[in-house]
């Protein structure tokens, strides 16, 4: 393995990821927050500053122990996750929901934004490599973020908002499945059940959304 092309890739990446993890936690922070619970608030956990969202295992020594063990093939990371006392919001079951899908939208947010400074770069006639792999591997680490975390799955996001939305009953029972939800998960991908049937798929349908949504955009200024 090429330890030049890691310390590139490592470079590349590092912004996107950092933003990617820290705006996606705040937002799970705001929202709780907006709708009643000042948990994370009274933690310092609504903010931008991404120290406070590393976990040195999860955000730093998995990723990496990942790469250099598959060469690349398979990466997975978990940052640290914004507190949220469900029992504070206003209206727990409903406000659950918007919570849950505060994070997946910044992830959202941040890809589009990704996609239109691609865009700029091009437009603008600037061929410097590394701007241009880090817009790019900003679209891409904010669409498998977006779409890994609505894998419809506690503790992940799309876990919460599912249980929000089901009858009460039905999401007792979804909301049981937490304690082992980040091993079923783990086995699911390992499997590339996760990555073959939910990952790709969303990932394509949500970056040809964003690239037509961008069109206007793109003939404006290509």
């Amino acid at each position: 393995m090429d330890f030049a092309q890691i310390i590139q890739t490592v470079a590349i990446y590092a912004i996107p990821v950092l933003f990617a993890i820290t705006v996606h936690e705040a937002a799970h922070g705001y929202a709780a927050r907006h709708y009643g619970d000042n948990t994370a608030a009274m933690m310092g956990r609504i903010t931008l500053n991404p120290i406070k969202h590393i976990d040195p295992v999860g955000t730093i020594a998995m990723p990496l122990l990942l790469y250099f063990a598959t060469s690349g093939a398979f990466l997975f990371g978990y940052a640290k996750p914004v507190p949220v006392n469900f029992g504070r919001l206003r209206n727990p079951k409903r406000d659950m929901v918007w919570v849950a899908l505060a994070g997946p939208g910044a992830n959202l947010a941040q890809a589009i934004l990704w996609t239109i400074g691609l865009y700029l770069l091009v437009a603008l006639g600037l061929e410097e490599r590394f701007f241009i792999e880090m817009c790019r591997a900003g679209v891409l680490v904010n669409l498998v973020m977006f779409a890994f975390n609505l894998f419809p799955l506690p503790p992940l996001d799309g876990g919460r908002i599912l249980v929000g939305l089901l009858p009460y009953r039905q999401a007792e029972l979804v909301s049981r499945l937490e304690p082992w939800g980040f091993f079923i998960v783990m086995a699911l991908v390992i499997t590339g059940i996760v990555g073959n049937l939910w990952l790709r798929p969303l990932m394509a349908m949500t970056n040809s959304a964003i690239e037509l949504l961008l069109t206007p955009l793109r003939l404006l200024i290509l």
